[in-house]
């Protein structure tokens, strides 16, 4: 394929991808295949000689897309959000055109230095404390992981780096090895499951702080833990507190967590995958107060800021904290810049080396839209939240088992499962009536949504 070429089916996959994006409501959201499906509709080796291009379109339709979850399509209940726009897919076919790996600031210096400006954009515009901004020559800053999980394992390590090193010009007798085996990291039992899987890869222990009838952490709770692990002769080392968690969308208290967690040397990192994008709003902000006292914080803009997968921002207080932990200095990758002081070398903050030009799709978003803009497509899905959350409460078969406070209503079915006595006096749930039950519940969503979507 050569440039003219290219032109020509560069237009057609733009026109293909409008259409599907402007019809997708007529798509069935779920597909309707069986594991395996895909093998048989494909040879079993790569050809061996060139296709044309007609040929590939062609199986887009036939092949791909009959295996293909729908997540835009406004019938896809499942899941978070999954933020996309026709900016940031633009952005996004710049980045592959340019195709730069930037492991190093001279890999590609935009690809760098817009990073950390857009960045502090975004910090700016959720109203983060000074300290976690890069400007000219702070010891803070930000950058984009791949997902939520990345930052919480970035975030875990540094620590676990951090507390040793502390631990062992303390305690000199004590070996790294020991040092490891005490260590316990913390989380709330409405946590996301990354924070659990953080700990088992970086082989430490984690503990559930239990929440409180509003699935919340608060202080008290958290200090009691802590007080009877040291006495176990534990160590504390890390903290994940959660603003707006998977399961109800609540939020830790971080203004009682994050003073206990300061005198206590435990690094708090802050999971706002999907409620951060709302901090924009200055109505929703007060759900941030308190990230003052936190290391590190992150947030997925590709969850609720029109910023299409993959693109999750995390800030560090302390940018050493990282580098210090992940930092090698190769001598392919090293440079003459470096000695500036003035170089972000991003493969320092990161588990990968190569990194893509991610940046692009935010910087597109937010000069395209606006702050106003992206305030408005927040409101609006609140707004929804609260329309839905009401039309609920009018029926008396379901009761909200959860306070809505942005886009999430949690509800349920009144009543108790119905059950039966088995022969041997235990007890077992009567499938056929919990099967009619959820076919209702079902019935409702689809209902309720569908009235939304027309008002």
């Amino acid at each position: 394929m050569d440039a003219a070429e290219f032109r020509k089916r560069g237009k057609e996959m733009v026109d293909y991808i409008a259409d599907y994006l402007e019809k997708i409501d007529k798509r069935q959201v779920f597909p309707d295949v069986e594991p395996g499906y895909l093998r048989p509709l494909i040879p079993d080796c790569a050809p061996q000689d060139p296709e044309n291009f007609e040929d590939v379109f062609k199986d887009i339709e036939k092949i791909i897309m009959p295996g293909v979850t729908h997540w835009h399509s406004p019938y896809f209940f499942a899941y978070f959000p999954a933020a996309s726009s026709f900016p940031a897919l633009l952005a996004d076919m710049l980045c592959g055109g340019i195709g730069c790996v930037g492991f190093s600031w001279a890999a590609s210096p935009a690809c760098t230095e817009l990073e950390t400006v857009v960045l502090d954009w975004l910090g700016k515009m959720i109203n983060l404390p000074e300290e976690f901004l890069a400007g000219k020559d702070g010891r803070g800053g930000g950058v984009i992981q791949g997902s939520a999980s990345e930052a919480t394992l970035m975030s875990l390590l540094a620590a676990r780096t951090k507390t040793i090193r502390r631990v062992q010009s303390e305690k000199p007798e004590l070996t790294e090895a020991e040092i490891m085996g005490r260590l316990v990291a913390y989380a709330s039992d409405q946590a996301h499951s990354s924070v659990e899987r953080a700990a088992l890869i970086g082989g430490v222990k984690i503990k559930n702080v239990p929440s409180d009838e509003k699935f919340t952490v608060c202080g008290s709770t958290l200090k009691k833990v802590l007080e009877e692990d040291k006495a176990a002769g534990l160590i504390p080392f890390f903290f994940c507190a959660t603003l707006g968690t998977t399961p109800c969308c609540s939020f830790d208290k971080l203004l009682e967590l994050g003073p206990i967690c300061n005198k206590e040397n435990i690094w708090m990192h802050i999971d706002a995958a999907y409620a951060g994008s709302a901090f924009i709003c200055p109505e929703f902000r007060h759900l941030l107060n308190g990230v003052e006292f936190a290391d590190s914080f992150n947030f997925n803009p590709h969850k609720w800021l029109l910023v299409n997968f993959d693109c999750s921002a995390m800030w560090v207080k302390k940018r050493s904290d990282l580098t210090g932990a992940f930092k090698l200095e190769p001598l392919y990758l090293q440079h003459h810049h470096q000695e500036s002081g003035l170089v972000t070398d991003y493969r320092h903050w990161q588990i990968p080396l190569g990194r893509r030009f991610r940046s692009l799709k935010l910087w597109f978003v937010l000069r395209m839209y606006g702050v106003t803009g992206l305030q408005e497509h927040i409101r609006k899905h609140v707004e929804l939240s609260h329309q839905f959350e009401h039309l609920v409460l009018q029926d008396e078969r379901f009761e909200i088992c959860a306070e809505v406070i942005l886009g999430l209503v949690c509800f349920r079915l009144k009543g108790h499962i119905h059950q039966y006595a088995l022969a041997d006096g235990a007890v077992g749930v009567d499938w056929t009536v919990q099967l009619k039950l959820i076919m209702i519940l079902c019935s409702y969503i689809l209902l309720r949504m569908n009235m939304i979507i027309k008002l």
